[in-house]
């Protein structure tokens, strides 16, 4: 009997920093970052980031992922 892979979804932040390299960050992982020159290179590292991620991590330790908010503020 084959049993099948769980699936997961995960939460990236991406953004790019002042180098013009993209920086993703997992919500549900802290720590777990990478960063790549090109959005198609970026989706393979944070795969690999993630995989690196949970090898080593306690499953009990992971917080979970609840929601994103957004706050408007008004300044002088």
């Amino acid at each position: 009997m084959k049993s099948q892979a769980a699936e997961r979804t995960f939460n990236v932040v991406v953004e790019r920093d002042e180098d013009d390299l993209y920086v993703a960050s997992v919500v549900e992982l802290p720590g777990c970052h990478t960063q790549s020159k090109s959005l198609d290179q970026l989706s393979h590292r944070v795969r690999e980031a993630i995989e690196g991620y949970l090898e080593v991590s306690e499953p009990g330790n992971r917080p979970e992922f609840v929601g994103v908010q957004q706050f408007r503020m008004k300044f002088p």
